[in-house]
């Protein structure tokens, strides 16, 4: 699948994230009520009967904007005005306020990231009730509540392209540690059960040993200082696994400047745009990640397929998703985008996002 470029994107996803911003705090000085936190640049208004509604797990974080051009573009494909609602945190509870907002505007599609998979459960069940399509994406919901999941990639793939890399990295040996993004992100846990799991169960892995897991919220000076942590705690750690393109960047942006620059393996899921610097620099040999535009493209055209109830999520059906073709449906009701791309000193200049 060729990669969406998003260099053009960014004056105006810039302006959503800030009027969202704007909305997010006027509600939570209770002056937003009745208002619309809009934050498409189709969208004239909010909600109504062809609104599709991105919720993702957080703004202000360039991965999101990333997913939010790529979905602002499949909904505007598909025939929907887009909206943009969510918080500026990621927590379990702070997505319900733009859940019910949604549902009141009568979105026909509510598009989300969930940041715990039960919080959101009952707002997402009375959105249902009230003739809403859940299409869950990146972070899946508790699967009672969503008529389907778009995840970027196998699962288990993701885990294990990780440690692969990292075994490479430190020679197949020693202690590492992983930087997450928060405890309940449905992803991140699913992605760091199958790399125990590997841990435990591969002798290829039999000489390293996970030490620690930290959570840095998905907040880059969290995320900093859980790796300064980290170091002092484990002065013997070879390697830093952080499955979030926070965690990763925040790590390398803290090994870049210390004595642990180049002793201590970093790799996890970034942004090619992000990490680039420490790339060149020698702070990061290889991470990985797939085209997070994608993602919000075929959630856009998920959503279309059923609001038009050609699909209703269930196993083995097909829908299409614009350039990017006919996607099937999994077991569970998951629609797998694509598969990971390894990004290093070699082809890195090759990707814009």
């Amino acid at each position: 699948m060729e990669l969406f470029s998003r260099k053009s994107r960014g004056g105006r996803r810039a302006a959503t994230v800030a009027a969202v911003a704007v909305s997010v705090a006027l509600l939570a000085t209770g002056c937003a009520a009745g208002g619309s936190t809009d934050g498409g640049t189709d969208s004239a208004g909010g909600g109504g009967d062809n609104t599709m509604a991105f919720l993702p797990k957080q703004l202000n974080n360039p991965y999101t904007d990333v997913v939010l051009g790529g979905g602002e573009d499949g909904a505007k494909e598909a025939g929907f005005t887009s909206q943009v609602l969510g918080p500026l945190e990621a927590s379990a509870s702070a997505q319900i306020p733009f859940i019910e907002q949604a549902t009141q505007e009568g979105s026909k599609v509510i598009v989300i990231a969930a940041n715990d998979p039960d919080a959101v459960g009952p707002s997402l069940q009375t959105a249902r009730e009230a003739g809403a399509k859940i299409v869950a994406f990146d972070s899946d919901t508790n699967p009672d509540y969503r008529d389907i999941f778009i995840s970027q990639v196998v699962a288990k793939d993701v885990a294990l392209i990780q440690l692969e890399i990292i075994s490479e990295q430190i020679g197949g040996a020693g202690d590492i540690a992983i930087l997450s993004a928060t405890a309940t992100a449905t992803n991140q846990n699913e992605w760091i059960k199958y790399m125990e799991e590997e841990l435990a169960s591969n002798p290829d892995y039999k000489d390293i040993k996970l030490v620690a897991k930290v959570y840095g919220d998905d907040d880059a000076d969290k995320s900093f200082q859980e790796t300064q942590g980290l170091l002092s705690s484990y002065p013997d750690l070879k390697g830093i696994i952080s499955p979030t393109t926070v965690g990763i960047a925040a790590a390398a942006k803290y090994l870049s400047t210390s004595d642990y620059k180049g002793k201590v393996a970093l790799t996890g899921l970034g942004l090619p745009n992000e990490m680039r610097e420490f790339v060149k620099d020698g702070t990061v040999k290889e991470f990985a990640l797939w085209d997070p535009a994608q993602l919000g493209y075929v959630a856009a055209f998920a959503g279309k397929a059923l609001v038009d109830g050609t699909i209703t999520g269930a196993e083995g059906d097909t829908f299409d998703a614009g350039d990017l073709g006919e996607i099937t449906v999994g077991e569970g009701g998951v629609a797998i985008v694509g598969p990971p791309t390894r990004f290093n000193a070699d082809n890195i200049d090759d990707y814009d996002f």
